[in-house]
């Protein structure tokens, strides 16, 4: 798969970079996006940096996806009816294995809010688009130290345990929710300070996009609300921006799993998005983000 992605794009690049033709234009800022019935592509700019993806439904139910960004090519070949998908990503030069850095974490997340902008709200998009901008979310949040290439199975029951019904009026406290809260214990993780069961590794979490303060969100120290996130205290009340959905940030899908609200757990208690310490949480997420129904 890797040669013949290759070997494509090496006939693309001679065709529109021959030798004495005009140099290159920079590609307009922001997201330009084409589809048809099963095809979803085009092309993301930002401050220099460039995306060119392809999203298309390859046989009925299955979806191939391409993402080329900053010398390689992250692919995904998803088969949701099975929830069964293979995930790669490689060096254009070469098809050598590569790693996402930060400044690649920080297109690609630039890109999903353009695709979550851009495209209908879950089940509304279509399906190459929404299984397109689940994976470039997922590959937004992918730590350093997970391989890139390997196999994603899911089941629901066994391989995600959905959480919709602690995501109350749409996840929000509007209208008839106004006030009401619906607390998840816990949101748990496994790393340096303990294990699951560690208290300080616990986090009461009220899923959902509720309140938040500066791009942060808000803890219980005693009764009294701040702002921040707390750091390994024992089981704090936590609420803040989308807390257990899958995806970066709120994103333009809205599934709420176990596995998705620990890893929130994790990256807000002491951790940073692409934290080592929360590599295990990351990758049990990692199906319920490409697979999971969405709540509403």
């Amino acid at each position: 798969m890797r040669k013949v992605l290759c070997a494509v794009a090496t006939l693309m690049l001679w065709a529109c970079g021959g030798s004495g033709g005009e140099p290159s234009q920079p590609r307009q800022e922001g997201l330009s996006l084409s589809a048809e019935t099963g095809d979803t592509r085009g092309t993301f700019a930002r401050d220099g940096g460039e995306v060119s993806f392809s999203a298309r439904e390859v046989e009925p139910g299955v979806y191939s996806l391409e993402v080329r960004l900053r010398g390689m090519t992250l692919a995904g070949l998803l088969d949701p009816a099975s929830g069964v998908s293979t995930m790669d990503g490689f060096a254009d030069e070469g098809a050598a294995d590569t790693q996402l850095t930060d400044a690649d974490r920080e297109l690609l997340s630039a890109f999903y809010d353009a695709l979550s902008a851009e495209l209908p709200t879950g089940d509304a998009a279509a399906p190459e688009a929404m299984y397109l901008r689940r994976a470039v979310g997922l590959w937004a949040q992918h730590p350093s130290t997970v391989e890139l290439q390997r196999t994603v199975m899911g089941e629901q029951g066994r391989g995600y345990t959905m959480l919709c019904s602690y995501a109350r009026c749409n996840g929000k406290n509007t209208g008839s929710c106004g006030g009401v809260y619906n607390w998840y214990s816990y949101a748990k993780h496994d790393c340096n300070k303990g294990n699951f069961n560690f208290a300080g590794n616990q986090q009461i979490a009220q899923l959902g996009d509720h309140t938040s303060c500066g791009g942060d969100e808000f803890y219980m120290s005693g009764s009294t609300w701040l702002c921040g996130e707390p750091d390994h205290w024992s089981r704090p009340k936590v609420m803040g921006n989308c807390f257990g959905r899958c995806g970066g940030g709120c994103g333009g899908d809205t599934q709420y799993t176990l596995d998705a609200t620990n890893h929130d757990g994790c990256v807000r208690n002491g951790h940073v998005l692409a934290s080592a310490w929360c590599d295990d949480q990351f990758v049990s997420a990692t199906d319920d983000e490409l697979f999971a129904s969405n709540c509403y």
